[in-house]
C-alpha cells in the first residue's frame, strides 16, 4: 500500500466509484498529479501513456491551455448562472448553435445537462413526453441491450445491461426490455455471416415488439459502439435495418453518443459512422474533452415540435438541472469544439485510423487474443483461454485485471472490461506515440503469457 500522506487521506475520506474497496485498501490509490499531452504523471513522479483518454473523454490530452483560458475568462465574466425561467447566457447560446450545426439534426434543439448519465435520463423523459403529446401516454417501455451502458443514475443503471451496474442499483422495472448485443465474435452461429447475424438480431427485436405490443414501447436506446460492454462494433447492416424497423412501428431511436461523439469513430457522431439517423442523441465526455462536467441531449426538429407543444400545454417543460447550461462549462465546451474544427479533427482521426487498425489487427495473432477490433481511434482486444474454440477465461482468473496491472508496469494506462482490453487514446496522439502505446501493450501481453504459463508449474511444485 502507498503510505504517503495523500494516499492515507484518500483512504480515510474518499469513496471511489467503480472500485473494489478491498483491493484499494491493499494497493492504495493511484494519485495523478499532472498531465502533458497524452501522458500523465502520478504523485511518485512516474509517467504513463494514457491509452484510455481518462474515461473515453480527454480527446485533447491533459493540459490544453486554451481550455484553461476559456474557463478562467468566463469565471471572471459570469462565474455561474442557470437556464431556467427564460434565463440564458452567451456561452450556452453559442455552444447550442455550434453543437446543433455539427449534428445530423441541424434543425433540432439542444438541452444541457452535467453528464452523459443525465443526458440519457433527459432523452428518456423527452421520449415519454413526446408520445404523451401525440396522444399515446401508454408508450412507456424502453428497449435496451444486454451489455449496454447508459449511465450511473437509477434510470441509467436500469437501462444498462451490465450486471455490476444493475445489481442493487437498478429499479425493478419490467418496462425495460433487453435485446441481444450485436457482438458477432461471441454471438454469431457457426456458418452465419455478419449480415445474417444482424438479420437475426433485428428479427428478434421485431418479435419482441410484436410480443410486447408496439403501442406500449416509447423508444430503443443504443450506443453505436458499445463501450463499457466491451467495445462492441455492430455489423454494417445492423443499425440501418434496426432504424427502419423502429420507424415502421413509431418507436423512437435514441443514440447514446457519450463515447462515440466528436470524432472518435472518424465521423462527428457514431450514428454517422454506422449509417443511421436517430430521433435524439445524448453527448458528453469529449464535448469538453473531459475538462468540465457537461452533457447535452439533441432533439430532431420532429421530436422538438411535439415536445414544445406538449410542454406549452402543460405550462412548463418540467425538467432541468441547476448547472445545465452553466456559463463556464459551456465556454469550455465551445472552445473545445472550436479547437476540433480548427485542427480538422475528422481528417486527423481518419489519417491515423489505418495505423490504429493495423496495430490492433496485429495483436490478433497473439496467443491470448481471440478477437481484435477497431473503428476510428477506438478498439479492443478480447482475451480468451482457447483461440480455436473461443473459450473465455474463468472470471475468477482475473486475466483482464492482470493485464492492466502489467500494462501499468510498462508505463501504459488502459482499462479492462472483463477480459476485453479497451484502447481509446486521446485524438491528439502522434504516430510515434501510437507506436509506443502498442509496443507497451504487446509487452504486457507477452508478460501475461509468461505469467499464465508459469501457473501450472507453481500449482504442481
Amino acid at each position: 500500500m502507498m503510505r504517503n500522506s495523500l494516499a492515507r487521506t484518500d483512504l480515510a475520506f474518499v469513496l471511489h466509484p467503480q472500485t473494489d474497496p478491498a483491493l484499494l485498501e491493499v494497493e492504495g490509490p493511484m494519485i495523478l498529479d499532472h498531465g502533458n499531452g497524452v501522458f500523465v504523471t502520478d504523485s511518485s513522479g512516474r509517467t504513463y501513456l494514457e491509452g484510455m483518454s481518462s474515461l473515453w473523454c480527454a480527446a485533447l490530452g491533459f493540459n490544453e491551455p486554451r481550455l484553461a483560458r476559456a474557463a478562467a475568462e468566463q469565471i471572471a465574466r459570469l462565474g455561474t448562472y442557470h437556464t431556467f425561467n427564460r434565463r440564458s447566457n452567451p456561452a450556452v447560446i453559442d455552444l447550442a448553435e455550434r453543437l446543433v450545426a455539427l449534428s445530423p439534426m441541424p434543425d433540432g434543439k439542444a438541452i444541457f445537462a452535467n453528464s452523459g448519465s443525465e443526458a440519457v435520463d433527459t432523452m428518456i423523459k423527452l421520449a415519454w413526453l413526446y408520445h404523451s403529446g401525440r396522444g399515446a401516454p401508454e408508450r412507456r417501455k424502453i428497449i435496451s441491450r444486454r451489455r449496454a451502458y447508459h449511465g450511473s443514475t437509477v434510470l441509467g443503471a436500469t437501462l444498462s445491461g451490465i450486471p455490476s451496474m444493475r445489481g442493487a442499483f437498478a429499479w425493478p422495472d419490467p418496462g425495460v426490455l433487453f435485446a441481444e448485443a450485436p457482438h458477432f465474435y461471441t454471438g454469431g452461429k457457426a456458418g452465419e455471416s455478419e449480415e445474417e447475424f444482424a438479420d437475426r438480431l433485428v428479427g428478434d427485436i421485431a418479435a419482441m415488439i410484436e410480443a410486447e405490443g408496439a403501442q406500449s414501447i416509447a423508444a430503443m436506446i443504443a450506443e453505436p459502439v458499445m463501450g463499457a460492454g466491451g467495445v462492441i462494433l455492430p455489423p454494417a447492416s445492423y443499425f440501418p435495418k434496426l432504424a427502419a424497423l423502429l420507424r415502421g412501428h413509431g418507436i423512437l431511436l435514441l443514440s447514446d453518443e457519450v463515447i462515440c461523439g466528436f470524432g472518435r469513430t472518424g465521423e462527428w457522431f457514431g450514428c454517422q459512422a454506422f449509417g443511421f439517423r436517430p430521433d435524439m442523441m445524448s453527448v458528453a465526455k469529449a464535448l469538453s474533452s473531459g475538462y468540465q462536467p457537461i452533457g447535452a441531449t439533441l432533439l430532431s426538429a420532429e421530436v422538438h415540435e411535439v415536445v414544445r407543444a406538449e410542454a406549452s400545454r402543460l405550462g412548463v417543460l418540467g425538467h432541468g438541472f441547476t448547472y445545465a447550461g452553466h456559463p463556464v462549462t459551456s465556454a469550455v465546451a465551445l472552445e473545445t469544439l472550436k479547437i476540433y474544427e480548427e485542427m480538422d479533427l475528422l481528417a486527423r482521426v481518419r489519417a491515423l485510423a489505418p495505423a490504429f487498425r493495423a496495430h490492433v489487427g496485429a495483436l490478433a495473432s497473439h496467443p491470448l487474443v481471440g478477437d481484435a477490433r477497431a473503428v476510428g481511434l477506438i478498439g479492443a482486444v478480447e482475451l480468451v483461454a482457447d483461440r480455436a474454440t473461443r473459450r473465455p477465461f474463468a472470471a475468477s482468473d482475473g486475466v483482464g485485471t492482470r493485464l492492466i496491472a502489467l500494462a501499468l508496469e510498462q508505463g501504459l494506462i488502459l482499462r479492462n472490461l472483463g477480459d476485453t482490453i479497451a484502447i481509446c487514446p486521446p485524438l491528439v496522439i502522434a504516430p510515434a506515440e501510437l507506436d509506443l502505446l502498442f509496443t507497451r501493450l504487446r509487452q504486457a501481453l507477452d508478460a501475461l503469457s509468461d505469467t499464465l504459463a508459469a501457473i501450472p508449474q507453481e500449482k504442481t511444485a
